[in-house]
């Protein structure tokens, strides 16, 4: 029986593998994981005092942890474990699963609602970056279970994956709240497929204009 279950699973893998496509050439990729690297590292750093403010805030205003651990879906489906400062109650999806977050989300603490549209929630994926989980720009990764249901429904969510996940990226910054699974799918791919060091910096540019308005961050 486990041996039929582990074929089962073999073949399950390998149609997602299919539907994900050719990765994007390790070759175009160097500069950019020289700037993760960099900005990475430089970014961490000025962001430690931040974190541990927001850090104190979460702990004064809501009970459980500080930090958010979950693991997401990578670069080719490779499983990456990522950590946030924790904008929701602690019980958020103890009754309901994961679900999709939305505009106004009555689960987002008062803390939690300032740190999601300055997107300092997201500054402890710094790390993510470093090791080279993550990237500064690239498609958001986003959780397993939400993969394969979406995968399911438009078969073009899994190309998302060709590229490594960002901290930020073109769907965040052109999107917003109501943006739906295959809108945010068509900008991912939109963006894999016109990939650039020079469309990157734009990103990055747009990203720190959309934390000051607010506008656009989930």
């Amino acid at each position: 029986m486990q041996e039929v279950n582990q074929l089962a699973s073999d073949s399950k893998n390998y149609e997602f593998m299919s539907m994900i496509g050719k990765p994007i050439p390790q070759s175009k990729l160097i500069g950019k994981r020289i700037c993760d690297i960099i900005f990475g590292t430089i970014f961490g750093i000025i962001s430690l005092p931040i974190i541990a403010v927001f850090a104190v805030l979460i702990k004064l205003t809501s009970p459980g942890p500080v930090f958010f651990h979950q693991e997401r879906v990578g670069y080719m489906g490779k499983p990456i474990r990522i950590t946030k400062l924790r904008s929701m109650r602690n019980d958020a999806e103890k009754k309901t699963g994961a679900v999709w977050a939305k505009k106004n989300d009555p689960r987002v603490t008062p803390v939690g609602k300032f740190m999601r549209k300055t997107r300092v929630d997201e500054l402890p994926q710094f790390w993510n970056i470093i090791k080279g989980d993550m990237s500064l720009v690239g498609p958001r990764p986003e959780r397993f279970v939400l993969t394969e249901q979406f995968s399911a429904k438009w078969h073009d969510f899994p190309k998302r994956l060709r590229i490594i996940p960002g901290l930020t990226g073109y769907a965040q910054i052109h999107g917003g709240y109501d943006l739906k699974p295959n809108e945010k799918c068509k900008l991912d791919n939109y963006y894999i497929e016109h990939y650039s060091m020079a469309f990157d910096l734009k990103i990055a540019i747009e990203t720190f204009q959309i934390i000051f308005t607010g506008n656009g961050a989930r």
